[in-house]
């Protein structure tokens, strides 16, 4: 049981003892000194004593102080001068007490200076208040953890990049989605949890870091590739990407081109034709950084560094060098999109096409494939194709396409054949893959006699340029 002695004066006071009385607090026992009956509630809680005292005098402060062990005083009062006097003799009475003071009179120093003294400015906290009513302000906890804005409620808009989205699809390094709140009720999210707008996310980090997340939360569909990072990262293995190594760059500037504020930021590997590299180089500016690594160990935590200190959301390469030294594997941890680059280019490219699959995936892909569309100003086609014809199983991811395509006013395209989708989409032409990103992506022609999966056939043509989509990671993951 802890003593709390409450120092009460005019209206604030009166209001917090009231509340005091209504939360009842079992573990607590309160004693409310006043001169002024105007401070005491109507109603007193069983838990709470009144004694009338001036607390202006040192005297009978001593006397209440020895009575009782107090492990805090809040000292609520109107007037500026009987506060001192009060703060002053609680000080003399018990040195080493916790002391709380509401400071009601624009008054920067008094309890400044005092040991075991928290002031609360009455005007600051009415200013915050104020201030968090705004709209594009987040909700940060005041009274918690350290109060510095490390734990935030972010409102989730119509159009929003995170809106349609699995929580296990997004990247959180230095911060955490902790719960959601939809329609008066708390989500305790999993990987798979499905963010929807208008909910309200409830996030913990490092305060400059949940000030990004919310910027990016609030950002509308159209800022591809966002929320995965802002700029572009190309990498240039020249092992394998010699021949094409000029082709890919001019690629990636149109690229950045269509991108709204984006940078392009080249990494070199293997450098092995300095006429070449002295060409690369040519394309340094402003937008454009190029950096040569010239040691040939170890480099896939240059390449996980790299992406990191350019906040990096779009990964450029070509298959050869995402097969390479266990790089696949890297961007797969680092939750980025990956563009890996076709026979076809960019340029000439008129629509994006989605295989369909797995319905978890399918859901967790959508708002990046309707952004990238958007963004680069292609048709979206969602694409079912079977040839045994079981279309109806796959009517929930439809619709859910449908709904998409309404909210974000865009217009999308349904194909339904019975046909392999592989051919199908062999035969296509100017077409950009959309694609879940999974961690297991194989290369090898074995996999295709033996395997059904659409997704191990991604890497087996050439012809289209492919853009894998993180998506959410299992609980186990």
């Amino acid at each position: 049981m802890k003593n709390i002695l409450i120092l009460a004066d005019g209206s604030i006071a009166r209001h917090f003892v009231e509340w005091i009385g209504r939360k009842r607090v079992a573990e607590n026992r309160y004693y409310v000194t006043c001169f002024n009956e105007s401070a005491a509630p109507e109603k007193m809680g069983k838990n709470i004593q009144l004694i009338k005292a001036d607390p202006t005098s040192y005297a009978r402060i001593r006397h209440i102080m020895d009575e009782v062990k107090f492990s805090h005083v809040f000292i609520v009062m109107e007037n500026r001068e009987d506060a001192a006097y009060t703060l002053t003799n609680i000080q003399l009475a018990a040195q080493k007490v916790r002391i709380v003071l509401v400071n009601q009179w624009d008054n920067p120093e008094i309890g400044r200076d005092m040991e075991n003294v928290t002031v609360l400015d009455r005007d600051e906290l009415m200013a915050a208040h104020l201030y968090d009513q705004l709209p594009n302000v987040p909700l940060v906890a005041q009274n918690v953890g350290l109060g510095k804005g490390e734990i935030m409620e972010v409102h989730i808009p119509f159009g929003s990049t995170f809106a349609f989205r699995h929580v296990g699809s997004i990247l959180q390094r230095k911060w955490h989605i902790a719960a959601i709140y939809r329609k008066g009720k708390q989500i305790l999210p999993t990987a798979a949890t499905t963010i929807l707008p208008n909910d309200s996310l409830l996030i913990v980090g490092k305060p400059l870091v949940l000030e990004g997340v919310y910027r990016t939360i609030n950002k509308r569909i159209g800022l591809f590739p966002e929320p995965f990072g802002k700029d572009l990262y190309l990498l240039l293995d020249l092992r394998s990407d010699r021949e094409n190594a000029l082709l890919y760059i001019r690629e990636s500037l149109y690229l950045i081109e269509k991108l709204e504020e984006k940078s392009l930021f080249i990494r070199v590997l293997y450098p092995n034709d300095f006429g070449l590299l002295e060409e690369i180089k040519a394309f340094e500016t402003e937008r454009v950084t190029i950096s040569v690594c010239y040691d040939d160990k170890d480099i896939t935590p240059l390449i996980e560094y790299d992406i990191q200190e350019q906040d990096i959301g779009l990964i450029l390469s070509s298959v050869d060098a995402f097969c390479h030294d266990e790089v696949s594997k890297t961007l797969y941890s680092l939750r980025k999109t990956v563009y890996l680059f076709g026979d076809q280019r960019l340029y000439n490219i008129k629509r994006s096409v989605i295989l369909m699959e797995d319905e978890r995936k399918m859901e967790s892909i959508s708002s990046t494939a309707f952004d990238v569309s958007e963004s680069l100003g292609f048709e979206l086609c969602l694409c079912d194709f079977d040839p045994e014809g079981e279309f109806e199983s796959r009517k929930i991811v439809i619709e859910h396409y449908e709904t998409l395509a309404h909210i974000f006013n865009m217009e999308i395209k349904i194909e339904q054949k019975i046909t392999n989708p592989i051919k199908e989409l062999q035969r296509m032409e100017s077409v950009l893959q959309i694609a879940p990103f999974e961690e297991q992506i194989h290369r090898g022609s074995l996999w295709r006699l033996i395997s059904t999966r659409i997704q191990d056939f991604l890497l087996t043509s050439p012809k289209h340029p492919k853009l894998l989509v993180p998506y959410a990671m299992s609980d186990e993951s």
